[in-house]
Formats: structure tokens, sequence, C-alpha cells
């Protein structure tokens, strides 16, 4: 699968800012205007990258809400991800390393499917999603470590049957880049460090993206691209 990844003198060892990394994303992703595409954020950190994505290619803003699964004595370690639609993706190394029975997964899977509901329901307040059949579907993300979540994403929306599906992300480490080829039709990616301790290190301004945020962006671009 195609991927492009620019690093040089364009591109920062470090982004300003979500929006910043989107402005410089959105360079890379302009030949995708011309494709009726709609830009899809991963909330709640993907949504100011897309944002600026969107408005660059003049494209309607739409959201995926996936939810990383973490294991049950450290959350941030994951173990899978869930994605609106039913789609799971899970960790099959790490559950058996973390000894992790049925019970203990459907609980967790439970707790962040309640979350990913109540996300779906303050973001889109009741509306239908986008259609994605049969348009290029552009999947934004505020930066890839493992991939799990974003993996769980690109199967759900490939359900849509889109005509092509896109993955764009400012930064992500070779190993995950590599495997999310095999679920995109084309990669963008900025930054390809060798190791990825954390996205947050390759911003100078990680702040939290709060629900308010999200819902402002997807009123202003969906309106602004209709």
């Amino acid at each position: 699968m195609p991927a492009y990844e620019h690093e040089g003198e364009s591109v920062p060892t470090r982004f300003d800012d979500r929006r910043d990394a989107g402005r410089r994303l959105a360079e890379l992703l302009l030949p995708f205007a011309t494709e009726d595409p709609v830009v899809v954020a991963l909330p709640r950190g993907g949504v100011p990258v897309a944002r600026e994505v969107a408005e660059a290619l003049r494209a309607p803003l739409e959201i995926l809400a996936v939810r990383k699964l973490g294991a049950p004595h450290n959350p941030e370690y994951g173990i899978g991800a869930i994605a609106e639609g039913g789609t799971r993706v899970f960790d099959a190394e790490a559950l058996a390393v973390l000894g992790i029975d049925g019970r203990d997964l459907d609980a967790i899977v439970a707790r962040e499917t309640a979350e990913l509901e109540r996300r779906v329901e303050t973001y889109r307040g009741g509306r239908p999603p986008l259609s994605l059949a049969g348009r290029t579907a552009i999947v934004v993300d505020d930066g890839v470590a493992t991939g799990v979540t974003d993996t769980a994403a690109l199967r759900a929306i490939r359900r849509q049957r889109p005509r092509r599906l896109v993955l764009a992300v400012p930064v992500c480490v070779p190993e995950s880049l590599a495997r999310l080829r095999d679920e995109a039709d084309e990669v963008a990616c900025l930054l390809t460090p060798p190791q990825l301790y954390g996205v947050g290190q390759w911003y100078r301004d990680f702040s939290q993206v709060s629900d308010e945020e999200v819902v402002d962006a997807l009123g202003t671009v969906g309106k602004a691209a209709a």
C-alpha cells in the first residue's frame, strides 16, 4: 500500500500544537481535495488536527469514536480497542501475557463501550453519521504508538465501503506504520521516529482536548463544507 513519509526542512522535529501538525499534514493531503473526501477524526486528540485538514481540503469533518482497552491494573497498557459500530481489535499476545480471562475482558469492553456511546451522543447530538460509501475517507489522528486504536478505526470504516481509505497522522513509529499499511489504501505520515515513548513528546503543546472543542469543530467545519 502506498505511504507518504516526509522528513526534512518543511517538517519540524516537534510540532507547536495539534493545529500546527494539522496544517502541515494538510499540505501532504491536498491532492485528495479533488476526490470529494470526508475527513474522519479520531476524538478527541485527532480532532484539532483533522479540523485543519478539513478546512484546507474544503471537506466535511466527521468523527469516529474509538476507545483503547486498557489492562485491568494498568489502564495505560493497551490490550485492544473498540470502535463505534461494534468493531473490536484485541492484542492476543498481551491478553495471554497478562492472563486476562473472558470475564475481565467483557467487563473492560462494557465499561469502554459505555464511554464510547456517551461520546457519540455528545459529539453528534443524535444526528446520523455522514455516509462514507463510495467516497475517499481520510482518517486523522494526532499520532500513533501501538496503532491498535487506529486499526480498529480503519476496520470500522472499511466496513462502510469507502472508495479509498487513507490514514493521515503527523507522527508514527515505523513498526506500527508498516502494520497500518495493510489496513489502509494509503498512509500519509510526516515524522517516523525510530522510537515513540509517547505521542505528546512530539508536540510543544499537547493539552487535553475537551468535548466542547470537538462539538465546535464538527459544527464549524461541517457547515462550512456543506
